[in-house]
């Protein structure tokens, strides 16, 4: 405690470590004394030896004459009076001393060059934090690893100050699938249309969520100017259908990448489900198909699932999906590595925890499709390219549906969705859509 009082920036607290310090503390104090004992010890002998070599050097190069007896007396009297001026040695107390300042003046720098470091190296740490990847893990039954992941998940959303409308992180709701439809502000109709045909409003919604674990949201950030117009559209709309997921983001097109990260981020702190889907608001999309699908691959701990592709790097400004680190891809017209194609995939819990846990240092290119499949790259997942999840528009669809293979989503390539979906939507639908209530058959 003594210790502790006259040096408080030691801040020991445990006994087994003030302990060893004191120990410490004593063993460099004494050994720092002999060392500069003996060093100044050292410097008085060369201080005397010195001069005498330096005397008989000069006398060798240059010979002195003869002296008389008088002046040979006034030179030895000189020669004594230097004697006593120098060489008087280091009392031991003044070396205690100093080696005490420097001790505590070198331990009270180290203290905080080692806080500064620490501080930074805990900054790296938090930003650098990856999930533990377990080999074998059954979700169904549930292991050691998984709350672990979502709590780190939850802890990586709190940090990079993500807020969403749908309640505190650490109530996390139980679901199957979460499905996050990517819309904008001026694409009501739009969502109209999906209301109109393959997605349940209401009671229907609420029943789905609790009967099927399926949660289903329009995914949407914000304006420049936040409680704006289109703001205060979105807040109307969301009073009436309760069917929004709002970001902390700014929407643009060409922010889908850093949209996309942040919505597997917010959605994994909100719902603890065993899969998390993106799919575009021009899209056709069969319930009952995905949830049966998505069952089947329940037993894979780290999975990604869509309609692979790996389209050419373009490399031209001004094109449609030009792609400014096109270098990064090798030689110009290269193609991208395999990744699900953008209007529908989905990925497993891990995957989603994995990405809100990282999100900081996640790269991010021009298309955000490409960008998930690169997150991806380097870790143990399993892509399974599901050609059900990218049939194209009737005919396609319907000739499928005819032979008993009904499709997981449908759009058309060209236009990346449905051309002209608000008005093709329910024609879709009525070709390629499951029967009425297969969902509600689906087996989990």
């Amino acid at each position: 405690m003594e210790l502790r009082r006259k040096l408080p920036f030691l801040g020991v607290s445990c006994p087994k470590i003030q302990a060893f310090s004191v120990k410490m503390i004593v063993i460099v104090i004494t050994r720092s004394y002999s060392i500069l004992r003996l060093f100044f010890s050292k410097i008085a002998k060369d201080s005397v030896r010195r001069p005498e070599k330096e005397t008989l050097r000069a006398h060798l190069r240059h010979p002195t004459p003869f002296l008389s007896p008088e002046k040979l007396e006034e030179t030895t009297e000189k020669k004594k009076k230097k004697k006593k001026m120098r060489g008087k040695p280091v009392p031991g107390k003044a070396i205690l001393v100093l080696c005490m300042v420097s001790f505590l003046g070198g331990l009270l720098f180290t203290a905080r060059t080692w806080t500064h470091s620490s501080d930074n190296s805990f900054n790296k740490e938090r930003h650098l934090q990856f999930i533990p990847l377990t080999k074998n893990r059954n979700p169904i039954q549930g292991d050691d690893h998984s709350e672990d992941i979502m709590e780190l998940a939850m802890a990586r959303t709190g940090q990079t100050g993500h807020q969403v409308s749908e309640g505190p992180p650490q109530n996390l709701r139980k679901a199957f699938v979460v499905i996050g439809i990517n819309t904008a502000f001026s694409s009501k109709k739009r969502r109209d249309s999906l209301r109109e045909t393959w997605m349940p409003r209401g009671a229907k919604l609420e029943r789905l969520e609790k009967e099927k674990g399926a949660i289903i949201r329009f995914v949407i950030g914000h304006t420049t100017t936040p409680g704006g117009l289109l703001d205060k559209a979105i807040d109307a709309e969301e009073a009436e259908n309760k069917d929004f997921l709002r970001l902390n983001h700014v929407e643009g097109y060409h922010e889908l990448s850093t949209k996309t990260r942040l919505y597997f981020s917010t959605a994994v702190s909100i719902w603890d489900a065993d899969f998390y889907v993106k799919i575009d608001d021009d899209v056709h999309l069969n319930l009952g198909m995905l949830i049966s699908t998505l069952a089947r691959h329940r037993s894979k701990p780290r999975i990604y699932i869509g309609c692979m592709k790996s389209g050419p790097v373009l490399s031209q400004k001004g094109v449609k999906y030009y792609e400014p680190e096109f270098w990064k891809f090798g030689e110009e017209g290269n193609k991208y590595f395999r990744h699900a194609t953008g209007q529908i995939y989905a990925i497993s819990k891990d995957l989603a925890a994995y990405i809100s846990i990282n999100a900081p240092i996640l790269h991010r290119y021009a298309n955000e499709d490409v960008s998930l499949g690169s997150w991806f790259l380097g870790l143990e997942v399993d892509h399974v390219d599901d050609r059900t999840m990218c049939c194209g528009t009737p005919p396609d669809c319907e000739w499928k549906r005819q032979v008993g293979n009904v499709c997981v989503a449908s759009f058309d390539w060209s236009c990346s969705g449905i051309c002209k979906s608000v008005e093709r939507m329910k024609d879709v639908h009525d070709n390629c859509g499951e029967r009425e209530g297969a969902v509600w058959n689906v087996h989990l």
